[in-house]
C-alpha cells in the first residue's frame, strides 16, 4: 500500500498544476511578432498560464522518466524502461515547444532526480522510495503517476488556447492512457488492487477497459478535441 506521505505529495502536486493565479485570472497576452534577418515569422505570444504550464509539464514528464528509470534499476522489469523511453519522447516534445516560443527550459540538468522546481525533487525521492518497497508498490507508483499525469493534462487543456500546445498535450494524454493500461494490467495480473485517487473511478475504468490507442492527434480546431481519445 502507498504511504500517506506519497498520497499527500501526489495530491498536493496535482493541485499545484491547476491552482496557478494565471488560470484564475484568465488573462491572455496579446499577440506579438518576431523577426529574423531572412524572413518575418509571426508567432503568437504565450499567455502566462501557457508558459507556466509548459515549464510544469516539461518537468513532470521528466519526473515520470526519472522515476521509471530508477525503478527499473531496482526491479529490472522491462515495463519501467520501456515507458521511461516513451516519457523521454514526451518531455522532448514539450522542450520543443519551449524552444519554439523562446521560453527558458527549466531542465538545465538532465540528470535523474535533478529539477528546477524543488517540488519535483521532493516528489521524485518520495516516489522512488515508495516504489522500492515491493514490486506491488512499484506498479502502483507507475499507475498513480500516469493517473496524475492524465488529471494534470486535462486541467491544463481546459485553459490553454494555443493549438500546437493542445495537439502535443493530447498526444501526451493518449500516451498516458496507454501507460495507465499497461501498468494496471500488471497490477491485476499480479493479483493486486488499485483505487484511483486523481481521476474518477468512472474515467479510470473507461480507460483501462478500452483498447490501446495509436496514431498522432493533430487537430486544427480547439475545444471539441480537448482530452478526447485519439483514433
Amino acid at each position: 500500500m502507498k504511504t500517506p506521505m506519497i498520497k499527500t505529495a501526489l495530491v498536493s502536486f496535482a493541485i499545484l498544476a491547476v491552482s496557478s493565479p494565471y488560470a484564475v485570472a484568465g488573462k491572455w497576452n496579446q499577440q506579438k511578432s518576431t523577426t529574423t534577418t531572412e524572413q518575418t515569422t509571426t508567432v503568437s505570444a504565450l499567455s502566462s498560464f501557457e508558459e507556466t504550464s509548459l515549464k510544469f509539464m516539461r518537468e513532470e514528464e521528466k519526473l515520470a522518466r526519472d522515476v521509471y528509470l530508477s525503478l527499473y534499476d531496482v526491479w529490472g522489469v522491462p515495463i519501467f524502461q520501456n515507458i521511461a523511453n516513451s516519457e523521454q519522447t514526451h518531455t522532448n516534445a514539450v522542450a520543443n515547444l519551449l524552444q519554439k516560443y523562446g521560453v527558458a527550459d527549466p531542465v538545465t540538468n538532465d540528470a535523474i532526480g535533478e529539477y528546477t522546481d524543488p517540488a519535483f525533487t521532493e516528489l521524485y525521492a518520495a516516489l522512488v522510495k515508495a516504489g522500492s518497497e515491493s514490486y506491488e508498490a512499484a506498479l502502483k507508483v507507475g499507475t498513480e503517476i500516469e493517473e496524475l499525469d492524465i488529471a494534470d493534462l486535462n486541467s491544463q487543456l481546459n485553459v490553454i488556447k494555443k493549438q500546437d500546445i493542445i495537439n502535443v498535450y493530447n498526444n501526451l494524454l493518449k500516451g498516458s492512457r496507454n501507460h495507465l493500461r499497461s501498468f494496471y494490467s500488471l497490477v491485476i495480473n499480479g493479483g493486486f488492487e488499485y483505487t484511483p485517487t486523481h481521476i474518477s473511478q468512472e474515467e479510470f475504468d473507461a480507460i483501462v477497459n478500452s483498447e490501446s490507442e495509436t496514431g498522432n492527434i493533430n487537430t486544427t480546431t480547439s475545444g471539441k478535441e480537448k482530452g478526447r481519445r485519439g483514433r
